[in-house]
């Protein structure tokens, strides 16, 4: 199927354009602003068209007993302390709104619930994610739909009827489609990229890929399949403590990605045989006949 481009921004998303490299900075700054400030320092360094945050109202989206269960972190002793420590406000989220534009990249967030559709609204996003914890929430897809803004879809841990039912709901206008496997980190046998091909012809919707696994081949290879967006989690250092890190670019691996996408998109040409003008003197210089 021939899917229809998208604009984000002043970019277009979709088969014939480059690829629409999006670094998810997610929860990896650890609740520092100046961490986050720094990822999107290397996001824009690497050549990335946009930056993503994630998005919850703690209270409505985990249950009383989860936040209470014991879990040591740096915030607390309880897994809700670590939410809530995660967790950015409107003061945070004002100052990465104002070094994004000044920085002159995009930003968007995954939003949990439909508060947080509603909060993240107030900063003009030029598209939102709907996370692939949240593709069987109809009512949280039927909520994105009021700001009619362009809507990116994550396909982790789902079966193609559950996905069908999601793009039914959200409607293909506007909508992108990332096949994603939810492990963290992926393994290479369970990446399974030939989903790309499946989805570019169950939909017309452009389609991409939202990565989780270690190194950055598989996603370049996304990109070579035909992903007309590549997502990765991003980090300063692997190292770091917390849940995503492992499952993410440090700035190594982020710089080649994006050189290796941008270097194919070159390459890969228009597909019409033909005799360069450099070749004409290898040709002089090497063919007898």
């Amino acid at each position: 199927m021939s899917s229809k481009a998208i604009q984000i921004d002043d970019k277009v998303v979709g088969n014939g354009y480059p690829c629409y490299i999006v670094a998810e900075i997610g929860i990896n700054h650890n609740g520092s602003i100046e961490n986050a400030l720094n990822l999107i320092d290397l996001a824009k360094e690497a050549g990335c068209d946009a930056v993503k945050f994630q998005k919850r109202t703690i209270d409505v989206v985990y249950t009383p007993e989860e936040l209470a269960r014991p879990r040591e972190n740096p915030f607390g002793s309880t897994n809700g302390d670590l939410k809530k420590g995660l967790e950015f406000g409107f003061e945070e989220y004002s100052t990465i709104d104002k070094y994004c534009k000044q920085k002159k990249i995009s930003w968007f967030a995954s939003c949990w619930d439909e508060a947080s559709v509603d909060f993240i609204e107030k900063f003009d996003p030029p598209c939102y994610k709907i996370a692939s914890a949240s593709l069987t929430d109809d009512n949280l897809l039927l909520y994105h739909k009021k700001y009619d803004k362009p809507t990116i879809l994550s396909t982790g841990m789902s079966t193609l009827e559950q996905i069908k039912h999601s793009v039914k709901v959200l409607g293909e206008e506007g909508l992108i489609i990332l096949h994603s496997t939810s492990t963290y980190p992926a393994q290479p046998d369970e990446l399974n990229l030939e989903v790309i091909n499946t989805l570019k012809n169950e939909f017309l919707a452009p389609v991409g890929y939202s990565g989780h696994e270690i190194g950055m081949p598989t996603s370049y290879a996304a990109a070579v399949l035909g992903a007309c967006m590549v997502e990765r989690h991003i980090t300063l250092d692997r190292a770091l403590w917390g849940s995503d890190q492992a499952a993410s670019l440090g700035p190594a691996g982020l710089m080649s990605l994006v050189e290796y996408i941008r270097t194919f998109e070159i390459a890969k040409g228009d597909g019409v045989k033909k005799i360069y003008p450099s070749e004409i003197p290898i040709i002089k210089k090497l063919r007898r006949k």
